[in-house]
């Protein structure tokens, strides 16, 4: 099954600029299967939520794209290219679990982004701490959870990246804390980025998101435009529980 999320009413001679595809993505886990026959197109330019319970593939979807996992079989570009260092370049990735050390000081942090990656803005992320009023000198592990993540997404989003993956980045945080991550993405992406968004709190999420894809059990349930669900009717989160309901 494949599908391409295409964006409505454009010129006739618009020619969407695809900025990620899979083609036939499998990952398999020994007996397990990860992601089967995955294959999807998606432009540039939007958010787009990748949607499905814990377990339904999001993570390894990512991760592939990430450059972290290797497909089974299929193959995955991005901006037309292979995945490997030159689009480790533009993905900037946020995973569900941290790979930051907690004894790390957040200016040593900040450092270490800095060096690591040529299109982080340093200026930009202390600006955003600021505004959490998180001191830099403060460790990682003595802030609470929902600072460190407000932190992690800080420094995702200061890189001028062409794609964002953001892995269950509204996740065991407060409604409050919920609020500050969907503004901070909504406010400091780049227009002609795109933020693939996973997660299984669609309620909270669909508000920013431009399109989605239903994911299950490592299959591709349905991909459309988030403006063509609400001309239904429905909402994006009752779309997703009768679709689910009637697998």
């Amino acid at each position: 099954m494949s599908a391409i999320l295409e964006t409505k009413n454009l010129p006739q001679d618009y020619r969407p600029v695809v900025i990620l595809e899979a083609k036939n993505l499998t990952k398999n886990y020994g007996p397990t299967v990860g992601l089967s026959n995955f294959s999807i197109s998606l432009e540039g330019g939007k958010i787009i939520g990748l949607l499905g319970s814990n377990g339904s593939g999001k993570t390894t979807l990512l991760k592939m794209i990430a450059g972290i996992l290797q497909p089974t079989s299929g193959i995955v570009t991005v901006n037309g290219l292979t995945i490997g260092t030159e689009t480790k370049k533009i993905v900037s990735y946020l995973p569900e679990r941290t790979y930051l050390n907690s004894w790390m000081r957040i200016r040593d942090i900040l450092d270490y982004f800095e060096d690591f990656y040529a299109d982080f803005d340093k200026a930009a992320a202390m600006r955003m701490l600021a505004s959490l009023s998180v001191n830099e000198n403060e460790k990682l592990k003595n802030l609470s959870k929902g600072t460190r993540e407000k932190v992690q997404l800080v420094l995702v989003m200061s890189r001028k990246a062409k794609v964002y993956l953001l892995d269950e980045p509204i996740a065991g945080v407060d409604p409050v804390a919920r609020e500050f991550i969907l503004e901070t993405i909504l406010s400091n992406r780049a227009p002609d980025s795109t933020i693939l968004i996973s997660t299984h709190l669609i309620a909270d999420v669909e508000k920013v998101l431009d399109s989605f894809i239903f994911i299950r059990d490592g299959q591709l349930l349905m991909a459309k435009d988030v403006a063509s669900v609400r001309e239904s009717g429905k909402t994006v989160d009752e779309l997703f529980r009768e679709v689910y309901r009637c697998l």
